[in-house]
């Protein structure tokens, strides 16, 4: 084994190790599977109607059946999530760099970024959508509700810095930038990602409120809408079907996000490392 490459951890070497790492996979999976069993037994027990509780078995066969309207509509939905995403990502970022090189304008910005984030999005989706066109407001929306996690994990961050080390680099006569870039960018990395991983699921959620705001119907219609079309129609295992899709959009996000963290920071930051018993 090379000098430079760290010993693997007590947990993932040894048997027991492993049997717990299989056993952190297996017991969720069990107790979805009996929650997804005990859910279809009590429907067909008691004989509920669809339109009131569907079984497990009616989602799925609805989730097949009705899989080209909901396939499009996850798309369209997937499609403003990352737009909106992306823009909180870089304009947060961007903003707090600003931040941190400029204190008054952190004092002065800053507290309308909070005031933005407490605003309920629901409150300000039918204001963006009379002044912007339905596209732009519902991506508006996701962005709002994504943005402010970006903005402040980013500038706790970049003002988190070891002092030893800032006063390391001001004795060597590093410029702002030199100090910027190769010390409070890596040191603010785990807080960056840890803000982008959250600020994901949130995009999705703005997303969903924006386009039941916007209720709009036909061919480029988002998952929210179907969920309220499936209501009013009382086609309640679509609603479950739609539901479904979301769910498992949002946790593709936030495992996708998770996995770029670990990989960046894996070798070299506490939170990624393995930990010794």
């Amino acid at each position: 084994m090379s000098a430079l490459q760290p010993p693997p951890s007590a947990e993932q070497a040894t048997p027991d190790g492993l049997a717990s790492r299989a056993l952190r996979i297996l017991l969720p999976l069990a107790v979805l599977a009996v929650g997804i069993a005990a859910w279809e037994l009590v429907v067909r027990v008691n004989n509920i109607p669809p339109y009131v509780l569907p079984g497990p078995s009616a989602v799925f066969e609805t989730l097949i059946a009705d899989w080209p309207v909901l396939s499009q509509s996850l798309m369209t939905t997937l499609a403003t999530t990352l737009e909106g995403f992306v823009a909180a990502g870089i304009g947060g970022i961007a903003l707090a760099l600003l931040f941190n090189q400029s204190k008054w304008l952190e004092v002065s910005l800053f507290p309308y970024a909070v005031i933005l984030q407490v605003t309920p999005v629901i409150a300000i989706a039918p204001l963006l959508l009379i002044y912007l066109p339905q596209q732009t407001a519902v991506i508006v929306c996701a962005w709002i509700v994504a943005f402010f996690p970006v903005l402040s994990n980013t500038t706790l961050g970049l003002n988190s810095v070891d002092r030893n080390l800032a006063g390391l680099f001001r004795l060597y006569g590093a410029s702002r930038l030199q100090t910027l870039v190769l010390l409070k960018l890596p040191s603010a990395l785990p807080y960056i990602l840890g803000g982008l991983r959250i600020a994901g699921g949130l995009s999705l959620i703005g997303a969903v409120v924006a386009e039941i705001a916007a209720g709009s119907a036909g061919a480029g219609s988002g998952l929210a809408y179907r969920i309220a079309e499936s209501g009013y129609r009382l086609n309640i295992p679509r609603m479950f079907a739609a539901l479904l899709l979301l769910s498992a959009a949002g946790i593709v996000i936030y495992g996708l996000l998770a996995l770029t963290s670990h990989l960046a920071l894996r070798r070299w930051h506490e939170s990624a490392l393995g930990k010794e018993n």
